[in-house]
């Protein structure tokens, strides 16, 4: 007779929660930008609401698509070669925000990075497990026989390379930089020393000091981090005025829609910078349940992969784990002024299309190996 599946409740009760959370927020913060660009201060949210209900609908589906049907090598290059594409015809089209990261499609527009995250994931999950070294006495080495050599690390982590650099160039820093700990974290997990994992860092520290100091905007931010008050007005404003909002909640909050910081003083409110509104109406109990939620979510993403039946679904779930949890971390730590300004989207909760559709489908994968775990 066949197991019944569950459903993680626990791990669906958290993303229907940050959604409902997201969606109040965008509308609370970006009402009144939207009525000065567009006349109807209904426009960011509705955009909004009707990428979220393709994201729950796409979650549902794939929370009752076995996840194993993901790991078939025609549903793997295709997903690679479609990003790969879409990655190059994002060069082809105008700029805005002087970076080529969109894609216009009429009233909307598709960010290939975000669904390069999710490619990368399902990539190396694949080619992680069949790359595992099947031998007598290794059942309790795991994955880590077949891992440290360079005729593993050289196909898995190529195409890896090829998409963060596509995204690099766009540019986009903060992006490549999510990607790469991600992939880093799940051959971790796979086996990869820790010798490996240095090693790679060292060496890329003087690129990534060159792509911070040759560029302009770049080195503006982190010395902004680093003495907002040098020049509040200029490079600091975005940062102080993030600040400013934050304290300005205190316990409880202002009330929700009552932010003074999104009238035209926060740039951003309504996107990366949406914790600092919601920090500023609903106080720092309102911060603390979202922080709460993501907690929840990176716990039940860990014991799904602590859990799940094999190789593909323990690296895949931890692959979507860590991007949402490190993005989180990412954006609550840009937010607080505890890490430079890097662009990276609160997931579920700040208005974006491609990063809500993303986030939402990886979790349908992420619900569905919870309901197999063993």
């Amino acid at each position: 007779m066949p197991r019944r599946m569950h459903t993680d409740r626990w791990l669906f009760g958290v993303t229907l929660a940050l959604c409902l959370v997201g969606a109040v927020m965008v509308f609370s913060a970006s009402a009144v930008i939207a009525r000065e660009q567009f006349g109807n201060a209904y426009t960011f949210i509705l955009r909004q609401l009707v990428w979220l209900a393709l994201g729950l609908a796409g979650m549902f589906w794939l929370m009752n698509l076995d996840y194993r049907r993901l790991r078939q090598p025609a549903v793997i290059f295709s997903g690679l070669a479609l990003v790969l594409l879409l990655l190059v015809v994002v060069f082809l089209v105008d700029r805005a925000h002087a970076t080529h990261r969109w894609i216009r499609l009429g009233p909307a527009s598709i960010q290939p990075s975000e669904f390069a995250k999710l490619v990368v994931i399902f990539y190396l999950a694949w080619f992680l497990e069949i790359r595992r070294k099947p031998a007598v006495g290794l059942a309790q080495e795991g994955m880590s026989a077949g891992i440290n050599n360079w005729h593993t690390l050289a196909p898995a982590l190529g195409p890896v390379l090829f998409l963060t650099v596509l995204v690099l160039l766009e540019p986009d820093l903060g992006t490549s930089l999510e990607i790469s700990l991600v992939a880093i974290a799940m051959m971790f997990v796979a086996g990869l020393s820790g010798t490996y994992v240095l090693g790679a860092g060292v060496a890329a520290l003087p690129a990534l000091y060159l792509l911070i100091a040759r560029v302009p905007y770049r080195y503006m931010r982190v010395m902004s981090f680093l003495n907002p008050d040098a020049d509040p007005q200029g490079s600091g404003f975005q940062l102080l005025q993030s600040l400013i909002a934050v304290g300005s909640g205190g316990l409880f909050g202002v009330g929700l829609m009552e932010s003074k910081q999104k009238l035209f003083y926060l740039p951003e409110a309504h996107t990366d910078f949406i914790y600092a509104v919601l920090c500023e109406e609903l106080g720092f109990i309102g911060g603390a349940i979202v922080l709460a939620l993501f907690a929840v979510y990176g716990w039940r993403g860990i014991r799904a992969a602590l859990r799940a039946p094999d190789d593909f679904g323990r690296l895949t779930a931890l692959g979507i784990t860590a991007m949402v949890v490190s993005q989180a971390l990412i954006n609550l730590g840009v937010v607080l002024g505890m890490m430079p300004t890097k662009g990276i989207p609160l997931p579920f909760i700040s208005y974006g299309g491609s990063s809500l559709l993303v986030m939402l489908l990886a979790t349908g994968v992420l619900l569905n190996i919870s309901q197999q775990t063993e």
